[in-house]
């Protein structure tokens, strides 16, 4: 069983920039597919991006492609969402995920889920 802590979330003006960090606990964290969604008030909850056990091949939802960067540290058990261009449509509430699999799941069927991090955009 893996528990997910997100961390980073806050406020930031259309432009800035902000790193979201979700501490997993266990210690098989390496053999987790990731990922990141997102959910904003009154709208159902989105993709973001998602990584499997390497970190090497990557996947990014259309509008954040070019702006965020998901990433893993697997010796930190830690994985990372790098937002940068931040813009008001941004805000949400963020949610880590992990599956059991080497590749991040086609759909939002993770095993695991975080309590999420706000996460508001100003204008």
């Amino acid at each position: 069983q893996v528990q997910l802590v997100e961390s980073g979330g806050g406020l930031v003006q259309a432009g800035g920039s902000l790193r979201l960090s979700c501490a997993a606990s266990g210690r098989t964290f390496s053999r987790y597919a990731m990922g990141w969604f997102r959910q904003a008030p009154g709208k159902e909850r989105e993709f973001v991006a998602a990584l499997g056990w390497s970190g090497t091949v990557t996947y990014y939802a259309d509008s954040v492609k070019g702006r965020f960067t998901i990433s893993r540290d697997n010796a930190k058990n830690t994985l990372y969402l790098q937002m940068t261009s931040l813009k008001p449509e941004d805000t949400a509430i963020y949610y880590c995920a992990a599956d059991h699999s080497i590749a991040p799941p086609s759909t939002d069927e993770y095993d695991y889920w975080g309590q999420g991090t706000q996460v508001t955009v100003s204008s």
